[in-house]
């Protein structure tokens, strides 16, 4: 008699560190796994981008859930706990997190859970105790943070979505250089965009595919559908032999941490979200070249900064007084040397102020500007001689207009929304079984 089939969710975080592994590799490990096993994949694994502005988050803070449908749920729970111990650099800092959720539907506090993760800082307390009203099956290891993530993997309820194919390394060339052949990713990009994006950035010459650690990833491709990442790499030319590959579904490219709202009382450290103000005062430049000016909302002054890597500092430093902007951005915390401000990532100027200044007065005769006479004593023209008493009231022309200015692509962060994707939407895809999503070469 066959055994009836359960539905296993399956969430992990935290399992790298800064010097060693990726979350995203246990991943593939695990599917690798599952490969062999009578399971049935309910969709695409989740690679989902939680805050970017924790402090303590590794590279693209991204957390892992898995749904299957198994008739040996046991077994399986019992493997991956193996392979997370196996496959984390606990050593090395990690503290990963790992949840078994087996029910049908992920319930709508899960997804709650998840919405908070994309913009808040989760205490693990806050964790724990949504464990132990969920009464969840969990393994953790260090302080166990990647509770937070695993959790919020498995509620993420996408209303947006782009994919990720990331090959891995064979273990002998980890730490080893990247070998790229630059020209096939430039003309894999020429190809395939619009339907994939941030590959290669033509202002700075500059692969944007690979990472710089000593992680197993090799390159990661991000698209639109899972076959547009998957033909992608087929164009791309690499010196090394790769060990294999795997295609997420994912909420990079979505601007999803910055689509909530922030009231006074959510300006907190590590917030990530949107602040509608009205500029108070002219930009200034510091040291460095990054900008900063104040706005207010409802009264209350929010301290910002533009960076220079993001190449909109130019742009920033045009604003005014009285111009109405939106920001999107996280909360930097205060310092001994700076008070807490908002990092802007990007900003859509809503209205721009009409910006009158006092000239020296104009001469009809000579079409000149009139030269002060000195301290209240008015103005005269140097050439006919024609005088006047007050300054006049200019309207200087702006250079900026009203629209959206997002970073230069080299300092997009992972969830950061590409300029081609503002007005898209992909809505919920099913599992194309026919693609080959994931895969192992062979030696």
């Amino acid at each position: 008699m066959m055994n009836k089939m359960s539905i296993l969710h399956i969430g992990f975080d935290d399992t790298d560190s800064s010097k060693a592994m990726c979350t995203t590799y246990l991943a593939y490990k695990i599917v690798k796994f599952l490969e062999n096993e009578k399971v049935e994949f309910l969709d695409y694994p989740y690679l989902i981008r939680l805050n970017p502005n924790i402090p303590w988050k590794t590279r693209g803070n991204g957390a892992i859930a898995l749904a299957i449908k198994t008739p040996n749920p046991k077994k399986i729970k019992n493997t991956i706990k193996q392979l997370v111990s196996k496959y984390s650099d606990i050593k090395g800092g990690a503290n990963p997190g790992l949840v078994f959720f087996q029910n049908y539907k992920v319930p709508n506090n899960f997804v709650k859970f998840s919405e908070l993760a994309l913009w808040k800082l989760i205490s693990r307390n806050y964790a724990k105790k949504f464990i132990s009203e969920n009464n969840l099956e969990t393994i953790s290891f260090g302080n166990g943070q990647g509770i937070v993530g695993a959790i919020g993997a498995i509620g993420y309820k996408f209303r947006d979505h782009t994919f990720e194919l990331l090959s891995y390394r064979k273990k002998s060339h980890i730490g080893q250089k990247r070998k790229i052949t630059k020209d096939s990713v430039r003309k894999m990009q020429e190809k395939t965009y619009p339907i994939t994006f941030n590959s290669y950035d033509k202002k700075k010459d500059r692969i944007l595919i690979t990472p710089h650690g000593p992680d197993p990833v090799f390159y990661g491709l991000r698209g639109e559908n899972a076959k547009s990442v998957i033909d992608a790499s087929q164009m791309i030319v690499t010196a090394e032999k790769l060990e294999g590959y795997m295609t997420f579904k994912t909420n990079q490219g979505t601007g999803d941490h910055l689509k909530h709202e922030l009231e006074a009382d959510d300006f907190k450290p590590y917030t990530s979200g949107t602040v509608t103000g009205t500029v108070l005062e002219k930009p200034k430049i510091e040291h460095g070249g990054h900008v900063v000016f104040s706005i207010n909302k409802n009264g209350q002054e929010i301290r910002c900064a533009v960076y220079r890597p993001t190449k909109i500092t130019m742009i920033a430093k045009e604003l005014i007084a009285g111009d109405k902007i939106r920001i999107g951005g996280g909360v930097r915390k205060a310092s001994k040397t700076h008070n807490r401000i908002l990092n802007v990532e990007t900003f859509e100027i809503l209205k721009l102020e009409k910006d009158f200044r006092l000239v020296n007065p104009l001469c009809l005769n000579c079409n000149k500007r009139m030269k002060s006479k000195g301290q209240k004593q008015g103005f005269q023209c140097i050439k006919c001689g024609e005088k006047s008493a007050n300054k006049s009231i200019l309207e200087i022309p702006r250079k900026i207009k009203q629209q959206l200015y997002i970073p230069s692509v080299s300092a997009h962060r992972h969830l950061s929304r590409p300029m081609q994707r503002y007005g898209k939407v992909n809505k919920d895809s099913k599992i194309d079984s026919n693609l080959r999503w994931f895969h192992i070469y062979k030696n």
